[in-house]
């Protein structure tokens, strides 16, 4: 491991076989066909630490978790366990050796209780027959230790995703994990979550747990991290107490680069409007209003379950709208479904991206060309060079960066994903595009790309309605604000750069 990189010094810490220290990984090393996902990866964690593992979309992070997790081997390197050298074949065979993997997809099982999902695959039995009576004791006993109040019979898909989360650390305490390595554990909590949040991984750390904490929330990994490791193309760069980081180094850590501004300049505002959305009902949604201006960027925010999603849903015709009108440029448009809403010119970048807005399995080029196959067909039939055509434009203006066109959708970075949908819609021509949590999963690098992409799509007098929980992003990017709450619009921000978090939850609240 690097001790010194850019004048930031890495702590020795406790030799191996310490006490203190629980992990070692080192000189690690994996390629799959046509790419060298890690070239030289090291990383320790020590006992009772919150140690952040960041990096790009594409550093090798995800790899190396796999890694560690027993779902791939090293083709090289170490990792030592407890002082004792360690080889996992199976996220099974990591569990039982005390390290628990949270994804930011559960693994839980929605239809079953939480006490069934606390105890799958590890249930107390004797000759067959479960014992309910200790399990539910049990979990009780989990949560207490947790300061939470879950009932273990409830079934999990009625839990909040916060709760559903504290289900998962449940369950690995629930298989003595010394280790928890937590993938994007914030990505859909509430600010009032994340800091519950914190405050139970606090008490874990107290009781000796290590856990590895992966995100690209960089104000967070500053206020729950004890040190910071940066991967960069596949290799480790630096390793140090997070109190010897701030923000700007990290970031030049993590892209290779000094990264002058978080957000884009911002252009001017045409004065006609040309979108609006009146009385817009259905599900939550209830009486919504606003009108956008040609060029503008649009921010909507507000608490989970505000309706900010469902608002754009119905918008884009995936949701049934009981009432309202939506109108382009001065016209009526009839939408019922999202096949009517991309005819008429509106787009939706989903805030799920993997399960509603890719096709995982297919290839980045059917995922460009699945909206648009009508502008390349005559008579039913595909020209294929055509198609091929704009869709290699579209990736070269993009900065898509993939082995091939024919490189299946799931194995790509996060950002590249998001850049991919955007290809589809503007190939399309959309004139309003909706973007639903445009940077969530993508690091810091990407995320600067996504918001230049915003604005130039602004600059092309598109209307953009940009949806985001991430209050800095929101004040740093839009030109107006509207804050939902309980499927209204609560509050109206004409001028960002007087708006403050505080004043904006203010509204939320």
């Amino acid at each position: 491991m690097p001790n010194e990189i850019s004048g930031i010094s890495s702590p020795a810490g406790p030799e191996i076989g310490s006490p203190a220290k629980l992990l070692m990984m080192r000189g690690i090393r994996k390629a799959f066909p046509g790419v060298q996902a890690i070239s030289s990866a090291s990383f320790e964690l020590l006992r009772g630490e919150i140690h952040a593992l960041v990096g790009e979309n594409g550093a090798g992070k995800s790899t190396l978790i796999k890694i560690l997790n027993g779902v791939y081997p090293a083709d090289k390197g170490e990792t030592i366990l407890n002082g004792k050298a360690a080889n996992f074949s199976s996220p099974i065979d990591a569990l039982e050796a005390g390290i628990a993997t949270i994804y930011q997809e559960f693994t839980l099982v929605p239809s079953l209780p939480v006490t069934a999902n606390l105890f799958l695959g590890r249930e107390h039995a004797r000759r067959g027959i479960i014992n309910r009576r200790l399990e539910r004791e049990t979990a009780f006993s989990l949560f207490k230790r947790l300061g939470v109040s879950i009932d273990p019979e409830t079934v999990v898909s009625k839990l909040t995703v916060a709760q559903q989360q504290l289900v998962e650390i449940a369950r690995a305490l629930q298989a003595n994990a010394r280790i928890l390595v937590m993938d994007e554990p914030t990505a859909a909590l509430t600010p009032r979550e994340v800091d519950r949040l914190f405050e139970i991984l606090r008490e874990l750390k107290g009781q000796g747990i290590g856990m590895i904490f992966v995100s690209h929330r960089l104000d967070e990994i500053f206020q729950i991290s004890d040190r910071i490791t940066v991967m960069r193309d596949g290799r480790t760069v630096i390793t140090c107490k997070s109190s010897d980081l701030n923000k700007q180094k990290l970031i030049e850590q993590m892209v290779g680069r000094p990264l002058d501004k978080e957000f884009p300049k911002k252009r001017s505002v045409g004065n006609n409007v040309r979108f609006e959305v009146r009385n817009l009902r259905g599900g939550i949604v209830n009486d919504v209003s606003f009108a956008a201006k040609r060029g503008e960027i649009l921010g909507i925010t507000g608490l989970m379950g505000a309706g900010r999603t469902d608002m754009a849903r119905l918008i884009f015709g995936a949701d049934r709208r009981i009432g309202g009108k939506i109108i382009l440029d001065g016209k009526q448009l009839d939408i019922h479904s999202p096949h009517d809403a991309i005819r008429s010119g509106i787009c939706l970048l989903t805030e799920d991206r993997k399960a509603h807005g890719l096709v995982l399995i297919a290839s980045a080029k059917d995922n460009f060309a699945i909206s648009n196959l009508r502008r390349w067909s005559r008579l039913g039939i595909i020209n294929r060079q055509k198609e091929t055509g704009r869709f290699q434009e579209r990736v070269k203006n993009l900065n898509i960066r993939l082995a091939s066109p024919e490189q299946p959708a799931k194995d790509l970075s996060g950002g590249n994903q998001q850049k991919l949908l955007v290809a589809r819609w503007l190939e399309s021509d959309s004139q309003v595009v909706i973007f639903d949590e445009p940077t969530r999963g993508i690091d810091v690098g990407a995320k600067y790309e996504m918001y230049l992409l915003i604005n130039e799509l602004a600059a092309m007098g598109k209307v953009v309605i940009f949806i985001s929980s991430e209050l800095p992003e929101i004040i740093g990017m839009c030109d107006r604000i509207l804050v939902m709450k309980d499927g209204r619009i609560a509050g109206e921000i004409d001028d960002p750069s007087l708006a403050t978090q505080e004043t904006i939850m203010g509204m939320a609240i």
